[in-house]
């Protein structure tokens, strides 16, 4: 011990410091272990403020042992708001140190640390219920009626030629509708199979939530799947609350809890109140930091959302209109199926009706009962097709398909559509009003211009030291971004993009450290910046000579109009008199000019005796301030803006930028997008502040709202306004937002369009396709692809029924002349797979072209079948009606064939007249029907898989298609008559056709 005595002085200081150290960890093991022991034992109640130490994780890969932790307990504890159990935790710094996460650095966040806090508290996942199946599909397209009746039909025509022929010849006819039916189901099975998989695909992507959170003394954003228990989250105005959890500091924060208690009022979230957090629930006000408690299927929000699907079976206006369509034309075949049955049933049992040999069929009481029934079962099974071929069921199927594929395109062209209605909804709109920063700009702010009075500052070093300080104050303190700095000191900023301009600015020119003011100073009250307010205000002590102070930060007009003096760069307070602040304005007004964005900074100290009168106040002084300065952010336009929004007033299509900005940075920006021309000038009423616009007289606003090209400084409530007023004037509006303040005017809009990256998750729940990358020239695609998906279904229904029409009538015309029907059960289900599923397939999938931006926009009351596709859709029936009709009845001498053969030349000739009329129908007016074939391979996919299955129908498939061979010079004879369809159709587009609609169906 002596020896050890006198070690020198030197020597002992490092034993000193690992003898201080281990006192440190011990005691701070030995009191974790009392906190854990009475939250297990309930027996000692700790006080709410915990001592101020710090953990020191000496070895962080070493692991965490959560088993002391009981699971159940912790997520109970948020679920019932239990503040006494809360206390007996040790507060909420007490629950932080159980689950080992430090409250101002997160936890360690290494891959080891997060498997284990997921291994002991779960994932932030919801087991969804499980998704239906290929089998249900295919049950749900058994369900459809005439399926039924085909069934039952081909069940006797197979029982009763087996009964006859025997089995090896017998099961021909009934085999054959049995295959024909199960093609048809196999096709719809599969496309609602592919679609449904495709919802769900898009539900993943939309449930991915960024959120930000501290891990490792660093602020970074993850997948809301990522966040595990004992995380230190970060919450601010618009973002969803990613799991349960406790409130460990922030101010002003108010949530939203109408998801989970169905209450509309906010309820505020302090500390000592009410610091108990939900998952699911979203930040209305303010902002925090909290620390996760429970995830996944632990938080009540996990429970509810695991019980729920998403409905898959949404119907558009427009499908609705097609059902309607759908059920129109399918009373008109299911009369003409009628008659022929009743035609085809008279003349079998009054003996008109031949067989091949012709001998009568029917000699009364001769006949054999099987055969009776085998004809019977025979004529119903061709009633029964032609009625299955006459109603377009196809038509709700291509608008499936238009819209599953232009989904999946237009989430590779950075749109994700979150309600299927927008997609064809976009396509009417009339009118965009449109975000400035992030949509018609790039989001990169930089500070560019700095005036200290009303000089401008190039050097920091010329600025007074006190004036400096007070800048240092006004942006470190009143700002909800973060700056990191890594080992090697590299600087990571973290915030809003304005935010990051100003930290970057104030780091790298001014010199300052955030860390040392944070520390010297505390915040007593903050007011946080929103859309409506567009200033951010806190009230501060200093730790040093415990002076109040307050600090304002927002758009320079505002700043200054609180102000009564100004700094100068000496630090010289001058009073700021009428003509000191038109020189001020003049500043503003020429950075605005020049697209910069002007953010002004204002202090005012509070004297100890007024502070203390007003203890407890809820509202930061706001008035005879002192303006510290200004500065300019340029945030450049986007490259190909200008030629984007060219393109929607060459469509027909208003575009309208509605901004926060003043006046003068809204005109120039819109000037340089093309919203504006050069020259309406300032006093036009195409630029308007949204105070302005509010104060008009509701007629007043009717009559302008046209006018409008620039709403600057406007709130959320003026945005509202305007939408109103275009909706009322019988526009199609679409509208951007970001922001939680615009969640009335995205539901408000007929098209609510939020931005992926600066959208709030508020923003994105209200709106109906969310913008991925912020982008207006993705903006003008979504119109593209609603135009497209619109057009591609008129293509459809021209093709379609063009095919019912020619279908119906040589049916009708041949029953009731000849008393037959010229195409076999099968036959007829061949065609109406061609129509129906490979038709909507080649024709639904066609992609945007810039035709349909020469278009103006097409009414939503519009009726669908326009005056140019009646013309083609009955000079292309009425070719195919006349061709099959000689066929039938001239067909034999013609071609001097048989029955049989004819039979297989009229249904060789009608399905290639379908498929030279694809081609037609891909080009409503333009001639050149080849234009951009070579770009959709699916369409050519399709016509040659339907021409190479009609080959093999006819050639191979003889007794299954009950078709007969034919030689070189019949098939060029269809192909021919077929080929016909495209000379026709271009003398007929040379014809010119009323604007007045033929035929309005309202309902349709």
């Amino acid at each position: 011990m002596a020896a050890l005595q006198n070690v020198p002085a030197i020597l002992r200081q490092p034993i000193k410091r690992w003898r201080l150290a281990f006192t440190t960890i011990y005691f701070s093991r030995t009191l974790r272990s009392l906190l854990h022991d009475s939250a297990s034992n309930n027996s000692i109640k700790l006080p709410s403020s915990t001592p101020h130490f710090v953990v020191l994780d000496v070895n962080a890969d070493a692991g965490a042992d959560f088993s002391n932790i009981d699971q159940t307990s912790l997520a109970t504890l948020v679920k019932e708001k239990n503040l006494d159990r809360l206390l007996e935790f040790g507060g909420v710094e007490g629950v932080a140190i159980a689950l080992r996460s430090d409250v101002r650095n997160g936890i360690h966040g290494a891959a080891k640390d997060v498997a284990q806090r997921q291994a002991a508290f779960g994932s932030n996942t919801y087991p969804r219920p499980p998704t239906k199946s290929f089998f249900h599909f295919v049950v749900e397209a058994f369900k459809d009626l005439t399926i039924l009746v085909l069934l039952v039909c081909a069940t006797l025509s197979l029982c009763f030629g087996i009964k006859e022929h025997g089995p090896k010849e017998g099961w021909y006819d009934g085999g054959s509708i049995l295959v024909a039916v199960f093609l048809v189901i196999s096709v719809s099975a599969v496309s609602n199979y592919r679609q449904n998989k495709q919802f769900d695909k898009l539900s993943k992507v939309s449930n991915n939530i960024l959120v930000n959170v501290v891990r490792n003394e660093r602020c970074q954003r993850i997948s809301i799947f990522e966040v595990v228990v004992g995380d230190i989250v970060c919450l601010r105005i618009g973002d969803q609350v990613p799991a349960d959890g406790l409130f460990l500091d922030g101010h002003s924060l108010q949530v939203d809890e109408s998801s989970i208690t169905g209450e509309s009022e906010n309820v505020e979230v302090n500390a000592s109140g009410n610091p108990f957090l939900f998952s699911g629930t979203k930040v209305a006000d303010g902002y925090g930091r909290m620390v996760v408690t429970a995830v996944g299927m632990n938080t009540t929000w996990g429970q509810m959302m695991s019980t729920i699907s998403r409905d898959t079976n949404e119907k558009t206006p427009l499908q609705a209109r097609l059902n309607k369509l759908t059920s129109s034309i399918g009373k008109i075949g299911l009369t003409v199926a009628f008659l022929v049955l009743v035609v085809l049933l008279v003349r079998y049992f009054t003996g008109n009706t031949k067989d091949e040999n012709g001998n009568k069929e029917f000699n009364g009481s001769k006949t054999k009962s099987d055969d009776v029934v085998n004809a019977v079962v025979g004529i119903i099974a061709s009633v029964v097709s032609i009625l299955v071929m006459s109603i377009p069921e196809g038509l709700p199927l291509a608008v499936t398909l238009t819209l599953a594929y232009s989904m999946k395109r237009m989430m590779a062209d950075q749109a994700m559509v979150r309600k299927l209605s927008a997609c064809e909804t976009m396509g009417s709109a009339t009118t965009i009003c449109t975000d400035k920063t992030g949509t018609l700009t790039l989001n990169q702010m930089k500070v560019t211009r700095f005036w200290l009075g009303k000089d401008p500052i190039e050097d920091s070093s010329s600025i007074a030291p006190s004036v400096l300080k007070l800048i240092q104050h006004g942006v470190a303190l009143n700002t909800t971004g973060t700056i990191y700095r890594d080992t090697t000191g590299k600087l990571e900023f973290s915030g809003s993009p304005t935010e990051k301009a100003i930290l970057s600015w104030s780091v790298l020119e001014l010199g300052m450290d955030m860390e040392i003011l944070k520390h010297n100073c505390t915040i007593l009250l903050v007011e946080a910046f929103n859309s409506e307010k567009k200033r951010s205000g806190i009230l501060m002590r200093k730790k040093t000579d415990n002076t109040i102070h307050v600090h304002w930060k927002g758009a320079a007009e505002m700043i200054l109009a609180m102000c009564s003096s100004y700094y100068d760069a000496s630090g010289r307070m001058t009073d700021l008199n009428a003509a000191e602040r038109m020189a001020f304005e003049q500043i503003i007004q020429g950075m605005a000019a020049t697209s910069l964005r002007c953010i002004a900074f204002a202090h005012k100290q509070i004297p100890e005796e007024e502070h203390e009168t007003g203890e407890g106040r809820k509202k930061i002084e706001e008035d005879r301030l002192t303006l510290i300065g200004l500065i300019g952010i340029k945030d450049p336009c986007r490259t190909g803006v200008r030629k984007a929004v060219e393109e929607c007033q060459h469509a027909g299509v208003n575009v309208k930028m509605i901004t926060g900005d003043n006046v003068f940075t809204a005109r120039a920006i819109a000037t340089e997008c093309g919203i504006l021309k050069a020259d309406q000038n300032m006093n036009s009423e195409a630029v308007i502040e949204g105070e302005v616009f509010r104060k008009y007289t509701p007629k007043e606003r009717m009559e302008k709202v046209d006018k409008i090209c620039v709403m600057a400084r406007s709130s959320p409530f003026d945005k509202l306004l305007m939408i109103q007023c275009l909706k009322r004037k019988g526009h199609v509006v679409a509208v951007t937002g970001d922001g939680t303040n615009d969640a009335p005017a995205l539901k408000e809009a007929d098209i609510g369009l939020s931005m992926g990256i600066q959208g709030t998750e508020v923003a994105k729940e209200s709106s109906d396709i969310i913008i991925l990358d912020d982008n207006f020239a993705s903006v003008v695609m979504i119109l593209k692809w609603g135009r497209c998906v619109y057009n591609n279904i008129q293509k459809f229904i021209q093709f379609q029924l063009t095919v019912n029409l020619a279908a119906l009538a040589i049916n009708f015309v041949a029953v009731v002349s000849a008393g037959e029907v010229p195409l076999t059960a099968v036959q007829l289900l061949w065609v109406n797979l061609i129509m129906d599923t490979l038709g909507a397939l080649a024709l639904a999938t066609e992609q945007p072209t810039k035709e349909l931006m020469e278009k103006q926009p097409v009414g939503q009351e519009e009726p669908l079948i326009t005056n140019i596709m009646w013309r083609n859709l009955l000079a292309q029936a009425l070719y195919q009606i006349s061709v099959l009709v000689t066929l039938q009845f001239k067909g034999g001498s013609i071609f001097g064939v048989q029955d049989k053969i004819k039979s297989t030349l009229i249904f060789n000739t009608f399905v290639l007249c379908q498929v030279f009329n694809e081609f037609n129908a891909r080009k409503l007016e333009k001639k050149n029907i080849f234009k951009g074939i070579h770009k959709n391979k699916l369409f050519l996919g399709v016509i040659g898989i339907t021409v190479i299955l009609q080959v093999v129908m006819v050639e191979f498939l003889n007794k299954f298609a009950d078709t007969e061979r034919l030689d070189r010079g019949q098939w060029e004879a269809c192909i021919a008559i077929a080929a016909m369809s495209w000379p026709i159709g271009l003398v007929v587009k040379c014809l010119p056709v009323s604007k007045k609609p033929f035929l309005r169906y309202p309902k349709w």
